[in-house]
This record gives structure tokens, sequence and C-alpha cells, in this order.
């Protein structure tokens, strides 16, 4: 009886001893956690000395923002005009990137388009002027970008180096092929002496 008596004694004691060690991990736990709780209270509550100092970092946290957002936009385009370069080797592959040099006319010939549209690529100078035509009347050819602009209303005239976007859109009356052939020019010349709208 002794020994179950001593066992449970023993038992009780080390119970006991954990149980005051976990009260005082507790106790230390939450003064810590109090205090912490009070400090950010109080600094959250007080005014800041420096108002026009943080306006400057903010500032300047918006600026590394835009040059981040800018830099990924020229690495999207640079990926979409490395593949718009291969693309233009193939009739069937769209966008298109169409490299000028000077006055030219560009004929695309037996284009097939697959999809809804398809978008060439020009960069052309300030000044110069765009036309395009194509064989069939059921494309619409449309200049998206940097202006809404449609060409069969006449040329377009470039008013800044820029990229733009020429859009060929089936725009018939009944369901496209699944691939329309067509044939596309395009004159980029830089006379001064037509007018375009």
């Amino acid at each position: 009886m002794t020994k179950q008596h001593s066992a449970v004694a023993r038992c009780s004691k080390s119970n006991e001893r954990k149980q005051r060690f976990f009260r005082s991990k507790y106790i230390y736990t939450t003064l810590i956690g109090m205090a912490t709780f009070s400090i950010l209270l109080v600094s959250a509550c007080s005014p800041e000395p420096y108002p026009e100092n943080s306006s400057l970092v903010t500032d300047k946290t918006a600026l590394t923002r835009d040059s981040i957002a800018q830099n990924s936009e020229n690495i999207e385009d640079s990926i979409r005009n490395s593949y718009a370069r291969l693309a233009s080797e193939r009739a069937d592959v769209c966008p298109k990137l169409i490299e000028e040099q000077g006055s030219q006319v560009i004929e695309r010939v037996a284009e097939v388009m697959v999809n809804d549209y398809c978008d060439y690529f020009l960069y052309p100078r300030e000044g110069q002027h765009i036309s395009v035509a194509t064989n069939n009347r059921q494309i619409e050819a449309l200049l998206i970008v940097p202006a809404l602009h449609n060409f069969a209303n006449g040329g377009y005239k470039v008013m800044s180096y820029d990229k733009h976007i020429i859009r060929l859109s089936y725009n018939g009356a009944t369901y496209k092929p699944q691939n329309l052939n067509y044939d596309i020019v395009m004159t980029i010349s830089d006379n001064s002496d037509k007018e375009y709208s």
C-alpha cells in the first residue's frame, strides 16, 4: 500500500510542478502580448511627426510601381512582336509583324484567316500615310491602335512613331468559312500631297 501511495504522491507532485510551470508561462506570454498590443495602440494613435516625408515615400513607391508596370508592358510587347515576326512567315498564323523600309507597297498573297480576325503590326514613321486594300469585300480593314480608323473611308496619316495595329476581320452576311483566303495590299508612303482623314 505504501508503494501505491508513494507512486500517487510522486505523480501528483510532478503534475503540480508542470501546472506551476505552465501557469507561469501563460502569465509571461500574456504580459508580453499586452505590452506589444499597448505599444502598437500608442503608435497607431499618435500623429505622424513628418507627414511630408511619408508622402515622399508614397510618391517613390508609386513611381516604382509605375516603372515596374511599364517594364512588364514593354516585355509583353517585345514577346508579342517576336511571335508576330515569326508568324509573318506563315500564311495561317496571326498576329503578323510587317517590317517596312521607307516608302513601299507590302503585298501579302494567299493569307488565311483561321480565327475571326487577324492583326498586322506596323511601326510607321510620323508623317507617313497608310492605306489598306483586300481582294475580299467580306473583310473589313480597321486601324485599332493608336486610333480607330476604317480604311474603307480612305488612308490614315500617321501622327506619331508608335505601334500601329491593323485588324482584318470577317464582316460577311453568312458564316465565316473555317479557313478564309484573302490577299492584302498595304501601302506605306511618304507622299504629303494626298488628303487623308
